[in-house]
């Protein structure tokens, strides 16, 4: 891998993790489309270290605030503030996603990285953010979040296992199906997306770095996935809070009938 595909990768890997498109999709995709070789474990785990230190910082304000809590329901036993009940709701939330990781990350990095099942996915999501994000009536901020709620959230995150699908755009799809606002959507997304990634990042880091060491490519691409990602979630708050996610669901059909019309050609 050269530097400037490392950078391409990474910059690919940062706004896509964070925008309702598939990040996995994206980056399965690019070295299909061009011809290059898989750059292995080792780097795409750096990328989503890369990304983690993107939410990480972008959200800093709001993890101290919920570190506080977690201390305070550690030490009181109650639960009676809104940061330590979305604390318990993140908990809720990412049960399920790890526990789908757990039991099916072996058949997802092997059964469900086809073009074509890439392809398919993001145009059936697509459709259906798009047609959630349009006809269902959502006015329910954070604040009024219950643990149902998290937990089909959380729940929505196994199918996202399914490159094409996105992480972003399962959980966005569905707390905007639960009547959430586009920020409330977007902003719990980001939230819930640090202790997957994180996990990831812990567990399978110490076998990248054995497999593929810090190299410079490396070193670039986790730079520019950090700073491409911290920009996604800039973009994607400010954008919401005036539009739809129409502009989104639009690119995902759009890739995927390109995906599959390549597929066609190729043969």
């Amino acid at each position: 891998m050269t530097p400037l595909q490392a950078i391409f990768l990474g910059v690919i890997q940062g706004l896509s993790e964070f925008l309702p498109i598939s990040s996995s999709a994206h980056l399965i995709l690019a070295p299909w489309l061009f011809g290059w070789e898989d750059p292995g474990l080792a780097f795409d785990v750096a990328l989503h270290f890369g990304t983690l230190l993107a939410v990480l910082w972008y959200f800093r304000m709001e993890w101290l605030a919920l570190i506080r809590a977690a201390f305070g329901i550690i030490t009181t036993g109650r639960i009676e503030t809104p940061e330590k009940r979305r604390v318990v709701y993140l908990i809720i939330a990412t049960i399920p996603g790890a526990i789908g990781g757990l039991l099916l990350q072996s058949k997802a990095e092997s059964a469900f990285r086809s073009p074509q099942l890439i392809a398919i996915a993001l145009i059936v999501l697509g459709i259906v953010l798009w047609i959630v994000d349009k006809l269902v009536d959502q006015r329910r901020i954070l604040g009024e979040m219950r643990w149902v709620d998290a937990a089909l959230v959380g729940l929505s995150q196994v199918v996202a296992l399914i490159p094409g699908v996105s992480r972003s755009g399962s959980t966005i799809t569905t707390a905007r199906g639960l009547r959430f606002d586009r920020e409330s959507a977007a902003e719990f997304s980001f939230l819930m997306s640090m202790p997957i990634i994180a996990a990831a990042v812990v567990l399978e880091g110490p076998k990248a770095l054995q497999q593929g060491g810090l190299t410079n490519e490396l070193m670039g691409g986790v730079v520019a996935s950090a700073i491409s990602g911290w920009l996604a979630i800039s973009i994607l708050m400010r954008y919401v809070s005036r539009h739809s996610y129409g502009i989104f669901a639009a690119y995902r059909i759009i890739l995927g009938l390109a995906v599959l019309a390549v597929v066609y050609a190729r043969g």
